[in-house]
Order: C-alpha cells, then structure tokens, then sequence
C-alpha cells in the first residue's frame, strides 16, 4: 500500500506540473495498469518521468484524442434516411473535429494530450486508399483543427516547427497519409505521380507505399502472394524522395518493404510495426527488412497494438521489441509509433443514442487474413494506453538505457529522419 501511494503521488506531482492538469480516471487506471506491469523504482520513475517531461517527444505514427460523436445529430442523420456513407463520413467527422466546437469535448482532448507529454505526433491524416479526394478529407479535418485550436495544436510542416511548437508550449503534428495519391486517369507516369507534389504542398510528409492488399505500387502485408514493388511504384518512390515525403512500410508486404528501403535514396519509416524475430505477424517486419531499413538511415517505430506484438501482449512485450532492435541494430534506428488513440469518456453515452442499425458489409481497408486481429484483452490495451506516454519513457529508464539513447527512441531519430528527408528539397 505505501509503495502504491507513493507511485500515484509521483504521477501526481507530474501531472501537476505547470500547465498540465490532473488525469482523469480513465487515464489515471490506464497509469496504474502500466505500472503494475513495470514495477518501477522510486529513482527509475523519478528519472524517467523527469526526461520524458524535459524531452522533445516525437510519435513516428499516431493519431490525435478522439471527440465522443453527438449522438443526436446522428440519430437525427438516421432517422431523416441518411446514407451508410452520410452516416459513417458523419461520425468520423465528429471524432476528429468536435473538440472544436464542444468545450467538454475539448477538455477531454487537451487533458489527453497533457497526460501523454507527446510534442508532435506523425499524424494518419488520409483515409487508407490511393483516391486524392478521399484521402484530403482526413487532412482537411485536421488542418481545420489546427487553425482554431491553434493556440494549444498547430500543424508541424517543418522539422524546425516541432521545436518551436515545444518552445511555445503548444503540441503540433506533422501529416502523413495512408495511401500515395493517384487519380487512376493515367496519361502518363509523370502526370500520374503529380498530386505528390500537392500534398506536400499542404503539409503532408509521409505517405503509405501500400495498406494492408495489393495496389499499383506493391503488395500489403495481407497479401500471400507478397510481390515486391512494382515498376511504377519505383517512380512512385523517386517522386516521394524528391518531394520530402518519407515513404513509410508499416502496412507493406515483407518483400515491398525490403525494396522500397533499397530503392529509396532517402530514409524510409516502418512507423508502426514490431518485429517478426519476437512475433511472426503479418505486420511485423524481418530483421532483412529492418537492416535494410536501418542502412538506408531510416528508422523502425514499435506499435502498441497487443496482437502484433506477442507474448504478454502489453508494456512488457512493447519493451521488448525496442530492447531487441537496440541489441540488433542499434538504438538510432528505432521510434515509437503507437498507433493507438485516446477516446472521450463521453464516447459510449453518445453511441447509445443511436438507433439499431442493419449489418453492414465489411470495409474495403478492414480486409485483414483471418486470425490476424482480435483477442487483446482490456488490460493489455490499458497498459498501452497513449496517455501512458510518460511511462515508455519510465520503462526504458528501467531497462538500464542511456538518457541519450532514450531520447532519440522517444523523438530524436524521427526529427532526424524528418530533416533528412526535408534536405535538398527545392521549396
């Protein structure tokens, strides 16, 4: 019991720190999960508290805190004959962008934010496909998030920007999107490959080669056949690294991954993934791949999907893919990248709200292999929880890794990549 009081009042004197507020209880049992896990000592948890608190924290691929959906704005969508489609652009719309307009929903969003001391996040801000239209939505709303949330959220579109937002004391994030924008008319490669340059245009810096299935660029990690890059996805690589935009291989077949970190001349991101050595799943990555990775200067960000990563399936396991690729490939190589959000408490009030509705078929992106999603259990997604941010930081104290170290694994390899795929390019 003391030593329990004492845990809880060390994260309370963190999270009292000026200009953070107190966890709410959602994040405060997510914290004690976590620490349960980890066991830390009094000087571990002081320390790692302490850098994390002191260090630029850069997410190698994330996403924002969820807004709860205004569940009688849907219901009144449903009930006036609003389509699939109306519907569910609706909900995502509000889960992105309500904290704009609703202050409880704001406070759930800032209070999240504080709790889990990120800077800057890479943020999935394009809906997973190739269709320009349907990838700006995301990017839309997020661009509209930052212009008024501004003075708390801004948009990070130079590795330089992150560190003035933590100078000012504001979090930002960087746009990435989940798909390479294509418009399918195919006059020629060139005019095909165009809307690379608009998107970096609009702040957008990394982009998924593939998502989980076959496309005109290469295989997803769903895919059996795993067929490498194809030609035009080799063009496809060349204009990416001509723009900045870092190409990313978190959701590439094994064989796509490997030859787009061959093909590429700047550093390429697996930015959410773990490793194949420790579990094999389709999105985690050999260590061929990962060499490849790490010799073009790129770097390998460890999710913190339970499924993916094996084991114990929690903080533990987490660790123990960065603790490998540290022994393997050397801690300049490795991010986090937790590919997991906060969500509002008011979220499950609101969805009650909701009238039944018909089955719906499955959604193209959600295609996964049988098998490779499902099962993890509350407890292990609460020891991942992204407000548990600060106590990455503890657990890699714990495991005896050097301040140094720690802060590339926790943003300094990101921001190193970040300017390298930046350099050169002619604004």
């Amino acid at each position: 019991m003391q030593r329990r009081n004492f845990l809880r009042s060390s994260l309370g004197a963190y999270m009292a720190a000026p200009q953070l507020s107190p966890p709410n209880d959602v994040i405060e049992r997510a914290r004690e999960t976590a620490i349960a896990h980890l066991n830390p000592s009094r000087k571990d948890l002081e320390h790692g508290l302490e850098l994390h608190a002191q260090s630029p924290v850069v997410e190698s691929y994330g996403f924002m805190p969820r807004a709860a959906l205004d569940g009688d704005a849907v219901k009144a969508a449903i009930e006036q004959g609003a389509s699939e489609a109306e519907i569910q652009d609706l909900v995502e719309e509000h889960g992105m962008t309500r904290y704009v307009t609703s202050a409880a929903e704001r406070k759930e969003y800032l209070d999240a934010w504080r709790a889990a001391g990120v800077t800057c996040i890479l943020q999935n801000a394009g809906e997973e496909g190739f269709d320009p239209a349907r990838l700006i939505k995301r990017l839309a709303r997020y661009t509209y998030v930052t212009h008024h949330l501004r003075e708390h959220v801004s948009q990070a579109v130079r590795p330089d920007d992150i560190l003035e937002a933590r100078r000012a004391g504001r979090h930002c994030v960087t746009m990435t999107t989940n798909g390479i924008p294509i418009t399918g008319q195919w006059v020629s490669v060139e005019d095909e490959l165009r809307y690379i340059r608009v998107f970096f245009q609009l702040g957008v810096r990394m982009m998924h080669v593939t998502y989980n299935r076959r496309n005109l660029v290469g295989d997803g990690c769903g895919e059996p056949g795993n067929a490498g890059l194809s030609d035009f996805g080799r063009a496809a690589i060349a204009e990416m690294n001509r723009w900045g935009v870092i190409p990313d291989v978190a959701h590439s077949g094994w064989r796509t991954s490997l030859e787009t970190a061959k093909a590429s001349v700047k550093p390429v991101m697996a930015s959410h993934t773990s490793c194949a050595a420790l579990n094999n799943h389709i999105r985690s990555k050999p260590d061929e791949v990962i060499r490849a990775i790490a010799d073009g200067g790129g770097l390998v960000g460890v999710c913190c999907i339970p499924e993916f990563l094996g084991r114990t399936g929690d903080i533990r396991s987490f660790l123990d893919h960065i603790d490998y690729l540290a022994k393997r490939f050397g801690a300049d190589y490795i991010g986090i990248g937790t590919d997991v959000a906060y969500s509002s408490r008011n979220a499950p009030a609101e969805w009650r709200k909701l009238p039944r509705r018909a089955r719906q078929r499955v959604r193209w992106e959600a295609l996964w292999p049988p098998g490779s999603l499902g099962g993890s259990t509350p407890e292990q997604t609460r020891s991942l929880a992204w407000t548990n941010w600060p106590l990455f930081t503890v657990g890699l104290v714990q495991r005896g890794y050097k301040d140094e170290e720690i802060r590339k694994i926790i943003g300094g390899n990101v921001m190193r990549v970040l300017r390298a795929s930046f350099d050169g390019v002619n604004l």
